[in-house]
């Protein structure tokens, strides 16, 4: 089995309307909810083989923030990234090496939240899913393989930041 942990970037700030949205910045209460997520990753004993994270800088602080929880791993930053809809987010996935054990993606929403719906299973999941993927969530999937079809994967964990407080 492979493991993918999902997380939405962390709680950017709108406060300067001129700035592009690839250039915002975490909000303190991002930086504070990515610190949450790095600790909940080192109690699962989280040690993604391959970090891949979109270049938005949101998403390249959530990647700082969260990457001490674990054990060195590669990392990729990645253009095609920052705002993938959810078919392109499983081609990437689709790209990688088989032995690779477990890889965490860094990017947005709505392609992450959509990329968990397409491959998660049970429909109670999926209704957990549906409800609500807010910034800083994380969601670990088990999957068979990096070529999953549709409804492939187990939800194994879901955490959004309210919960982790």
């Amino acid at each position: 089995m492979r493991t993918l942990y999902l997380l939405r970037h962390a709680k950017s700030r709108w406060d300067d309307p001129g700035c592009p949205d690839s250039q915002r910045r975490l909000a303190p209460r991002g930086v504070r909810d990515a610190k949450r997520v790095a600790k909940h990753l080192r109690q699962l004993g989280a040690a993604p083989e391959l970090v891949l994270c979109s270049s938005a800088v949101r998403t390249r602080e959530t990647l700082e923030l969260v990457l001490g929880a674990f054990a060195a791993a590669a990392v990729r930053v990645e253009d095609e990234l920052y705002g993938a809809a959810s078919d392109a987010l499983l081609e990437r996935l689709r790209m990688l090496p088989e032995e690779i054990g477990s890889v965490l993606l860094i990017g947005h929403n709505p392609g992450l939240q959509d990329l968990a719906l397409t491959l998660v299973s049970s429909e109670a999941d999926r209704a957990r899913l549906a409800a609500k993927f807010p910034t800083a969530a994380l969601a670990t999937l088990a999957l068979p393989s990096w070529r999953p079809d549709p409804g492939d994967a187990e939800l194994v964990d879901y955490v959004v930041p309210k919960q982790l407080r």
